[in-house]
């Protein structure tokens, strides 16, 4: 039985070369925002709002047109990281 995923890192790879991670509780969550906040404004250089809940107090915004490319990987709290 395939083991589920705690929750999921999104990895944010931006055109001036950063590199930010993101994480959601599911993959439903992502794909809502992601859906409803990037893809419409693909182009735009305006803000949107990147959802950061596992740091309270703390806010991001990115440029949509500024995305290259996304990352999702999906994190086993239960699982041994081998080195």
């Amino acid at each position: 039985m395939p083991q589920k995923p705690d929750e999921y890192a999104i990895h944010l790879f931006l055109s001036n070369g950063h590199r930010e991670e993101v994480r959601f509780l599911n993959i439903q969550e992502f794909q809502q925002w992601y859906s409803k906040e990037v893809v419409p404004k693909y182009d735009s250089q305006e803000f949107v709002t990147v959802p950061i809940k596992n740091i309270q107090g703390e806010y991001m915004v990115v440029r949509p047109a500024a995305i290259v490319a996304i990352r999702v990987e999906p994190i086993f709290f239960g699982s041994v990281e081998r080195l």
